[in-house]
């Protein structure tokens, strides 16, 4: 049994193990009470649920990667158009490294995302805030032409699903995908442009 104190952070790390070793699909709480030498009662007392624990262990994970976007929209050196553009290509390439690196723990995330988990919409909320953002400074710059900022950050993301939506990550290994990205991205900045 375990000596020291079990806290959520531990749980949660337990937790990232179990669903690299077995998926999404077979890890169980019981897996994870075992690995770490509790009962499975220890770790309910920490999250009431498989669900809210997987919506933990993804939580984690997605917030290493908002320090990485919200970076790439406060470069205030850069133009909007630039910033759009490092904003995008960040996102897409972290997912199709994650996707490539850690494909059990993505796999994860895709499921919660299908399910759309409260953790998946927040981060699709996190997104669009930093869209609207640059979009936000766009327009006020003259760099971009006059809209709602809410709807054209909504039509980018929409726009570019296919390089960031856990969904198609199989279409993330195709050679060409990061050439058309930089495509779709070229195509988004020339019709947001100020003319």
């Amino acid at each position: 049994m375990r000596a020291e104190p079990l806290d959520a952070e531990t749980i949660v790390s337990a937790a990232e193990e179990v669903l690299r070793r077995h998926g999404p699909e077979k890890a169980t709480v019981l897996d994870v009470a075992r690995l770490l030498g509790v009962s499975h009662g220890s770790v309910y007392r920490h999250f009431p649920s498989k669900a809210a624990l997987r919506e933990a262990v993804i939580r984690r994970w997605l917030d290493r990667v908002r320090e990485d976007f919200a970076a790439a929209v406060q470069d205030s050196e850069l133009a909007p158009p630039d910033r759009l553009r490092g904003l995008l290509t960040t996102v897409f390439a972290t997912k199709w490294a994650k996707a490539r690196e850690d494909p059990e723990l993505f796999a994860t995330f895709r499921v919660l995302a299908a399910e759309h988990s409260t953790v998946s919409s927040a981060h699709v909320t996190f997104l669009l805030t930093q869209i609207r953002a640059i979009v936000v400074d766009g327009i006020a710059g003259g760099d971009f032409a006059a809209g709602e900022p809410e709807v054209i950050a909504r039509a980018i993301l929409n726009a570019t699903s296919r390089f960031h939506d856990p969904t198609h990550a199989a279409e993330w290994r195709s050679p060409e995908v990061e050439a058309e990205s930089v495509e779709v991205i070229s195509l988004i900045l020339n019709g947001i442009r100020a003319r």
